[in-house]
This record gives C-alpha cells, sequence and structure tokens, in this order.
C-alpha cells in the first residue's frame, strides 16, 4: 500500500467507525424511549383498568342501595301518612309517636338479620328515631324497641334542622377505636297534612352492604367522621390508612380520586368515592383498596418481554448498523478517490486560467500599449498631410490623392481609439458614471450630422421619440452606441432608401429602434464578432468592431443591443437602456 493511500483507507475507517456508532445510538435512543412508552403505557392502563373496576364494583353497590333506599323510602312515607303517628307528631304527643311507630316498624325492627347477598330486597333497620322540629333527636320511652345507642352515637343523628328530601348519612357506633361498626343511616321527611311543611323526619339506621372481591382480592369500607371502617384489614393497617386518608381529603376538593399505598408492605391503590354529596350528614366516603401484586407481576413480565424485545432490536441494529456501514464505506471511498482526482484537475484548471488570465492580462496591456504607440505617428502623418494640402502648386490629382490619404488618418485614428476602448473593457478597468442623458437630443444631433456627410446616401429619414426621453449612463458612450447605429443605417443603406429611429420608454428601460433599407444580414452570420467582415463583397468598407463595442458599451450601461430582423430588404437593430424615472416621469 502506497503511504498516500494510508492516510486515506484511515479516513475511510474512521467514516465507517462513526456511521456506525450514530445509527446503533439512534437505534438504543429509540428503544430506550420504546421501553419507556411501553412501560408508562402499561402502568396507565393498570390504573385506568382498576379505576373501571372500582367504578363497577361501586355503581353495582349503589343500585342496591337505591333498591333497598327507595323501598325504604316508601315504607317510611306509608308509616308517617298512619293517622296515629301523623296525630301524635303534630299534637306533640310524644308517648304515643313511638308506641305507634312499634306496630308499624315491627316487620323492619325484629327477625334475624338476613346474609349480605339477601340485604337488597331485605328492610332490616337496626334502629330508628324521629326528630322533632329543629331537628334533634326525640328520645324514645323505651330504646329496647327502637334499637339500643349509646349517647355519643345517638348525638350524630343531630341534623341541626329538619331536611327536605331524603339524607344519607353514615355513623361510628364505637366512636372511641379505629375499626368500630358503623351505621348506614336515611332519614325521610314527614310532611304536615295540612300545611304541607316538614314537621318532623324518621331516622333509620341499618348495616351497609360491604364489598370485597374474592377474585382480585378488593376490600371496601366506608370513611366517615374522621373515622375508617373496614373490617377486612387489622386494626392497625386501618390506623395508618386513615391518617393517610384523612391528609389526603383535607388536601383534595375531588369527589373521587385514587393514590397508592402500602398495605403489609405490598404495594396497592386505595380508591375513594363521596357516597352522600349534599347531604346534612358529615361526608362519607367509600373506600376500596385494591392490590397491585398482580399488575406488578404482569408489568415485571411485560418489562422483561420488552427488555428481550429491545435486546433483540438493538442486535439487530447492531447487525444492521454495520452492514450499512461497510455498504456506504463503498461509495464514500470511491467519492474520496474521485475527490483527489477533481482536486488534481481543479488544481491544473487553475493553472491553466491563471496562465490565461496572465495572456490575457498581457495581450490587453499590449493593445492598450500598441495603441498608444500608434496615436503618435499618425498624428503626425495627418498633420504633414494637412500641411500639404496647404501647398498651392500641385495638380488636381495629387491634391485628390492627399485628401484620400488623409480621411484614412482620421479612419484609422477611429480605429486606434476604439481598440484601446475595447481593451479598457476587456481588462474591466472602464467604469461609468450613470446621470440623466437626454437620448432624444442625442438622436437628433447624430442625425444632423449624417445628413451634413458629402457621401452620405439620398435616403429618408423617418423618426419617432418623443422630445426629452432620458437614460441612465454616460454621454459619450451612450452617444457612440448610437453613432455606431446610424453610421451602419447609412452606410449599408441603397440610393433612395429608408432610416427609421424610434424610441420610447418601458417602464425601467428604454428602448431606441434603428431600422433601415438595404442589404439584409444572411441568418447565422455573426454580426457582433469582432474585427468581423461580410461574406458578401460591397463597396462600403469598415474595420468589423463597431457593433461588437456597441454591444459591449450597451452591456455596460446594464442593457443590450440586438438584431431584431433582417429580411425583405429590412434590416432592424434594437438596443436597450436603463431609465430614468423620475426625469421621464416629470417630462
Amino acid at each position: 500500500m502506497s503511504p498516500a493511500e494510508q492516510p486515506r483507507d484511515k479516513g475511510v475507517a474512521r467514516f465507517r467507525t462513526r456511521l456506525f456508532t450514530a445509527m446503533m445510538v439512534i437505534v438504543a435512543t429509540l428503544t430506550g424511549l420504546g421501553f419507556y412508552l411501553a412501560q408508562r403505557k402499561v402502568t396507565a392502563d393498570a390504573e385506568r383498568n382498576l379505576q373501571q373496576t372500582f367504578q363497577a364494583e361501586l355503581s353495582s353497590l349503589h343500585k342496591l342501595e337505591e333498591l333497598r333506599h327507595a323501598a325504604l323510602a316508601d315504607r317510611c312515607n306509608a308509616l308517617a301518612a298512619k293517622s296515629r303517628i301523623h296525630a301524635a307528631i303534630e299534637d306533640n304527643a310524644i308517648d304515643l309517636l313511638y308506641p305507634s311507630a312499634k306496630d308499624e316498624l315491627r316487620d323492619l325492627m325484629e327477625g334475624e338479620e338476613p346474609p349480605p347477598e339477601q340485604a337488597a330486597q331485605s328492610l332490616h333497620a337496626r334502629f330508628y328515631r324521629f326528630l322533632d322540629s329543629k331537628g334533634a333527636v326525640i328520645k324514645p320511652l323505651n330504646p329496647y324497641d327502637v334499637g339500643e345507642l349509646d349517647a355519643k352515637t345517638e348525638a350524630q343523628l343531630d341534623l341541626g334542622k329538619l331536611p327536605d328530601t331524603q339524607q344519607i348519612g353514615y355513623m361510628q357506633e364505637n366512636t372511641q377505636a379505629v375499626g368500630g361498626s358503623i351505621d348506614e343511616v336515611i332519614a325521610v321527611p314527614i310532611f304536615s297534612t295540612d300545611t304541607g311543611d316538614v314537621i318532623s323526619a324518621l331516622v333509620i339506621g341499618f348495616k351497609p352492604l360491604e364489598l370485597e372481591d374474592k377474585y382480585t382480592g378488593m376490600k371496601s369500607g366506608i370513611w366517615a367522621n374522621g373515622q375508617l371502617y373496614l373490617p377486612a384489614l387489622p386494626r392497625s393497617t386501618q390506623a395508618s390508612l386513615n391518617d393517610k386518608l384523612a391528609g389526603e381529603l383535607a388536601n383534595s376538593d375531588q369527589g373521587e380520586n385514587y393514590f397508592h399505598v402500602y398495605v403489609g408492605g405490598a404495594p396497592q391503590l386505595l380508591f375513594y368515592k363521596r357516597l352522600n354529596p349534599a347531604s346534612l350528614f358529615p361526608p362519607a366516603y367509600e373506600i376500596c383498596v385494591y392490590p397491585l401484586s398482580y399488575s406488578l407481576a404482569q408489568l415485571h413480565r411485560l418489562r422483561w418481554q420488552i427488555g428481550g424485545a429491545g435486546a433483540l432490536l438493538l442486535l439487530g441494529g447492531f447487525v444492521a448498523s454495520h452492514l450499512v456501514a461497510l455498504r456506504l464505506s463503498v461509495p464514500v471511498k470511491k467519492l474520496v478517490l474521485d475527490s483527489e482526482e477533481n482536486r488534481a484537475q481543479r488544481k491544473r484548471a487553475e493553472a491553466a486560467l491563471a496562465s490565461t488570465a496572465e495572456e490575457l492580462e498581457r495581450s490587453t496591456r499590449y493593445s492598450a500599449d500598441a495603441s498608444h504607440q500608434l496615436k503618435s505617428p499618425v498624428t503626425v502623418l495627418r498633420v504633414g498631410l494637412e500641411s500639404l494640402l496647404a501647398r498651392e502648386g500641385f495638380k488636381p490629382e495629387i491634391y485628390d490623392e492627399l485628401s484620400a490619404l488623409l480621411h484614412q488618418t482620421h479612419r484609422l485614428t477611429g480605429v486606434i481609439d476604439d481598440l484601446l476602448l475595447l481593451s479598457r473593457l476587456d481588462a474591466g478597468h472602464l467604469q461609468i458614471a450613470s446621470t440623466p442623458v437626454n437620448l432624444s437630443q442625442l438622436v437628433n444631433e447624430w442625425l444632423d450630422d449624417l445628413g451634413a456627410l458629402p457621401d452620405s446616401p439620398d435616403v429618408k429619414i423617418e423618426k419617432e421619440f418623443p422630445h426629452g426621453l432620458f437614460l441612465a449612463g454616460e454621454k459619450p458612450y451612450t452617444s457612440l452606441i448610437v453613432q455606431n447605429l446610424l453610421e451602419n443605417a447609412r452606410k449599408y443603406n441603397r440610393p433612395g432608401g429608408r432610416i427609421r429611429v424610434s424610441a420610447h420608454g418601458n417602464g425601467s428601460e428604454v428602448i431606441l429602434t434603428v431600422e433601415n433599407t438595404g442589404r439584409t444580414i444572411p441568418p447565422g452570420e455573426n454580426i457582433f464578432e469582432r474585427f468581423h467582415h461580410s461574406s458578401t463583397p460591397l463597396a462600403v468598407s469598415g474595420h468589423g468592431i463597431g457593433l461588437n463595442l456597441a454591444r459591449e458599451l450597451a452591456r455596460l450601461h446594464g442593457g443590450d443591443l440586438r438584431l431584431v430582423r433582417s429580411e425583405n430588404d429590412w434590416t432592424e437593430f434594437e438596443v436597450r437602456f436603463s431609465a430614468v424615472d423620475s426625469v421621464n416621469a416629470v417630462a
């Protein structure tokens, strides 16, 4: 391997390594992101499923409770309509109230308590009380007949006022310890038959339904009066959960939510939902504790599955990245070789361009120097011929020859000036000062000069342009453009022919058109080529740089010169200049 090839191969190897590393980073990032998103989705799905399960179970419980509450409300309304009880309440005959109600509520209070699965169909009550006009409990004469309650428990039935609608509440029978028994209470208003006002209320307590899912391990309870009742859990665990629930409910204004807890060292979700919104009784919440062991195990399995899939993806990405890097390094190596060859070619082209530029500079400098050197002898020759013409005594034919020679010196001077101007254009040394130039005045002056020439053919001149049409340029150079076009129109015309000159403004441009009769220019003939001579012999003569110089000057002014058409004894040239908008608008 040559010394020049070693750095090139090392560069290709570095490119392959960087490409492989970049592809592996992308694959690893995508795999990690997919693993993270999949884990989040699984966790969110699990919590959503638990929430839906809790809502479904709680909905079932509420349906059972609604059936029982509806049956109880109907029974209480029927009870309140009894004339003896109604009369006892309205007459404030408290000694007759509870004995009268005992006979009517005998089927609710007596008999064995039904099993939980039949609780929805049963109206078995644990106690009942009546409230007076202020919402306070009317003390029964014989508590045994209406269900015994201690003083603190009975005090929880005080509502402070009579309810207008059915009210639901929950009260703790043993308020001294966490985990005591809890009762569900329903208060039904009793209305006066005369006025329709609420005159009392019947409060009945019964054992609440308990919700426990044997398949998922979900346990339910009730939180009321700052105490948790969840008999399925040990009392120590209930005490710990009670403190967390109190803090969560104190800091939340939502009727339902869930949060993570640990029960017996195992992670679980605790759901809560308000059971008695807008009730006169203290707020009570349905509590469900759902174990996460099954969900965590499923999540752990999914993590292993996703991790395995990610490992396979990484392995596949490793192999694919290696193959792609190898495959892409081949065109890169070829590109390196082509780049080296292109750099070598560029260096050769730059060297050739520099050499050409030097030669062009020398040629331009030579043309300028030659033009300057030729001016002096031509001037001396012209002065000598003018002196000879001023003498007397020569034959007439001698004066004719001297005049012809003097004309050629003037022509030679014009050629030298044109060559010097072209050399400055080629070298990029010619700069113009853009000022407003009156094109109309310039064309009129040159048309007058053409008519005064002695050898001018008999042609008709037509002109059509506004009085003041201004272009942006330098007057000497724009004058030279107009001069070349008009002299060519005169020189290549025929006797009795026409010259038509027109000009107009076109937005940001001024367009000058010079048309004439005479010889047509053959198609494909490059009349703008420097030192061009017509392929058709003519009596007129020219040095072949006038049109080329005129076009270069027009382009220097930001315009252009072109042959529009030449056919059927008619030739038309068009030159465009930049317009002076403000001046033309005023004109």
